[in-house]
């Protein structure tokens, strides 16, 4: 009896072919507009503006050829501010794949931020749509030789005298600057981070090592592709592996989203943890809990209830799904617990904007998940801990390879500080890893609040516990005269500020505060318990992955005690 024939990839050699090509933003582009050629690259969900791979090459030759009329070349600064759209990847691969330098600036930034941005990278050209134009000041309109609508790609402002034709684009290599992503984080200045073309292709690849994706998927973007996690695991990403990325016309609010997701049936998608967790805290749980067979099944046949609420949850979400990719914040366990009971295609990620992004990863197809894990580190990545503390076996995460940023743009000082000498990058992440090698964050090395007894308090661990009250929409817990405050804001349906009768609401706002004290102090160690809570009126100030900016409440006070003084 003859053996049987292992079986092989009809997709290796082509992977391994797309993996030789992928040195630079320009090969990436060459290899999917020559193997891909009348596939659809990029469009809205709702029509409109479409590419296929040669009609995305095509339009991406002729902006960079108008570019260089005007003496746009390779290493000029080219800023993108707009909304996502197929024409923010046109602008973005005219800017990157012919040696310029792409400056994207997240759509959510100030006036004042932006003209920051672009005063600071000496940017000459700003690719711009028509609802961000007010953001964009006099000043820096003045500064510029090319002010071009991203919408149409037509000139708003071209400066005649600078029509010299001698703007030479130029083949880039692995290591030249290819964008420069400004962040504030959560700690304030912003930092301009310079990625190469070798940091964006490293991630490219990784990408595709951790989770397999192919010509026939369709991703559909709901984060800001200014962001290194949306442009590098998603949007350039999907152009890598010859797919389809949609984009929304509208805010991903519900009644946008939903109706997207019933029409496109994508099968990636990316997140960031906020959207998942108020999928299921907001509308899930409570329905659970409100009927009572599902509240029955909870109890007594929990593996039904989970199979039941997994398919709805695949359905609302088009019925396709194979990836749903949460990263750039840590996840609430309690949501994650209850995805994986459901066998929901969730994947947990870790990185940073200087790491272009990708750290660690914990994917979908692994059979058994572990809960609050960032997973392995990711393909090419060395991780190590730092000041690892004997006793708690919790260190600073610091990683090295290709991923890794050249440096802060300007900045050599801040640069040290985070890059050695081997090329070590500090993360001022705190994790500890288990015996299998999975790692988990604890916090932020510059959140961390020192115990009366030298301990280390990290408070994001107390935030997962409040987070995880009912009624309770997000919380912060900060320092004050040696206690710890925990800053809270309910649901709008929990406390509702503008109602009438003041002694009802103080008396309601009362009773939730001490509910959260009481319990957050049940379930935290005795050095991590809260002294007091205050309630906040308006949500928190956030980056764009829906991190709280900390530095901005570190001597607030709850809006509570204000209204009773």
């Amino acid at each position: 009896m003859s053996k049987e024939k292992k079986f092989k990839s009809p997709y290796k050699n082509k992977e391994k072919n797309r993996e030789n090509y992928c040195t630079t933003l320009l090969r990436v582009m060459e290899y999917s507009a020559t193997h891909y050629t009348d596939r659809l690259a990029t469009c809205y969900v709702d029509g409109g503006q479409s590419y296929t791979y040669r009609q995305f090459k095509e339009n991406a030759d002729r902006l960079s050829t108008r570019m260089s009329r005007f003496g746009i070349g390779a290493g000029d600064k080219v800023a993108i501010l707009s909304q996502n759209m197929p024409n923010y990847l046109v602008a973005l691969f005219s800017t990157m794949a012919f040696g310029r330098v792409a400056v994207p600036i997240l759509p959510d930034s100030s006036e004042n931020e932006v003209t920051n941005i672009l005063n600071h990278s000496e940017t000459k050209v700003i690719f711009i749509s028509q609802r961000m134009m007010p953001k964009l000041s006099r000043e820096c309109y003045d500064k510029m030789t090319l002010v071009i609508d991203i919408e149409t790609f037509e000139f708003i402002k071209k400066n005649e005298d600078d029509f010299r034709c001698d703007g030479w684009a130029k083949e880039p290599q692995p290591d030249d600057l290819a964008t420069i992503i400004y962040t504030s984080g959560t700690t304030g200045n912003a930092k301009g981070v310079m990625l190469s073309h070798r940091n964006i292709c490293h991630n490219l690849v990784a990408s595709f090592k951790a989770q397999p994706c192919y010509k026939k998927d369709r991703f559909l973007s709901i984060l800001p592709i200014a962001h290194t996690y949306e442009m590098g695991v998603s949007s350039v990403y999907s152009f890598f592996v010859g797919a389809c990325v949609y984009y929304l016309q509208k805010p991903a609010a519900p009644a946008v989203l939903i109706p997207a997701m019933r029409k496109i049936r994508p099968t990636i998608m990316l997140a960031v943890p906020l959207v998942i967790e108020k999928v299921i805290k907001n509308n899930v749980f409570p329905t659970i809990r409100k009927s009572r067979v599902l509240s029955w099944m909870d109890k007594h046949m929990p593996w039904l209830l989970h199979f039941f609420v997994g398919q709805k949850l695949r359905k609302t979400f088009g019925g396709k799904l194979r990836f749903f990719g949460v990263g750039g914040a840590k996840l609430d366990t309690t949501v994650e617990t209850f995805l994986r009971d459901c066998h929901f295609p969730y994947a947990v990620g870790y990185g940073l904007t200087e790491t272009a992004p990708l750290v660690c990863n914990l994917m979908v197809n692994k059979k058994k998940k572990k809960i609050g894990s960032i997973g392995v580190p990711s393909w090419g990545v060395e991780i190590r801990l730092d000041g690892l503390n004997p006793e708690t076996g919790e260190g600073e995460i610091v990683c090295r390879g290709d991923n890794v940023m050249i440096g802060y743009y300007k900045d050599p000082a801040r640069t040290k500080t985070v890059l050695d000498d081997e090329g070590w990058f500090h993360t001022n992440d705190v994790a500890c890893r288990d015996d299998d090698g999975y790692y988990y964050i604890k916090g932020r090395l510059n959140n961390t609040i020192l115990g009366p007894s030298g301990e280390n308090i990290y408070p994001e661990e107390i935030e997962m516990v409040i987070n995880d009250i009912e009624g309770v929409n997000e919380s912060l817990i900060i320092e004050r005269d040696g206690k710890l405050i925990a800053l809270v804001k309910f649901d709008d349906n929990v406390l509702d500020w503008n109602q009438e009768g003041e002694d009802k609401f103080f008396e309601k706002l009362e009773s939730n505060r001490k509910a959260v004290l009481d319990f957050v102090n049940k379930h935290v160690s005795k050095q991590s318990k809260v002294n007091d809570v205050e309630v906040m009126k308006e949500p928190f100030e956030k980056t764009a992955t829906q991190k709280i900016r900390r530095f901005k409440y570190k001597d607030a006070h709850g809006d509570d005690t204000k209204k009773k003084d």
